[in-house]
């Protein structure tokens, strides 16, 4: 047996019992025993760097290449952002940005013009409606 368990059995005061308390601090180094090393313990610190975010406009350029297509700014601005988004995979923030950069403008203008001719195909009928009438 080793010294921790033999204590563990012999009280430390001849005429009484021991106590709970000592039994328990006993009975935990035995069965934890020492520490091995007197070493405090060391940590590793591992930091991540936090990725700056791009947005690189797919899902505009989506909706304007489907339902907002005027002159195809929607396609090319959806060709640009795939181009934003394969940069950014690379690691290529720089280059991620500029081709953001241009689908947003692209989808602005997209935008823009869409809107002016779903109103313009809206107005224009109706005026001549109202003309022949």
């Amino acid at each position: 047996m080793n010294h921790t368990v033999q204590t563990f059995f012999s009280p430390v005061n001849s005429g009484q019992p021991p106590n709970y308390e000592m039994l328990k601090e006993e009975h935990e180094v035995a069965m934890m025993g020492a520490p091995h090393n007197p070493a405090p313990p060391t940590s590793t610190v591992i930091h991540i760097r936090s990725e700056t975010s791009v947005p690189d406009h797919v899902v505009w350029s989506l909706f304007n290449t489907l339902f907002m297509n005027p002159c195809c700014l929607g396609f090319i601005a959806f060709a640009y952002s795939v181009k934003s988004r394969d940069r950014k995979m690379v690691g290529d923030l720089t280059g991620a940005q500029a081709y953001a950069s241009t689908a947003k403008c692209l989808n602005i203008w997209a935008l823009i013009l869409g809107i002016l001719m779903t109103i313009l195909l809206v107005v224009i009928p109706v005026l001549i409606y109202q003309a022949h009438r």
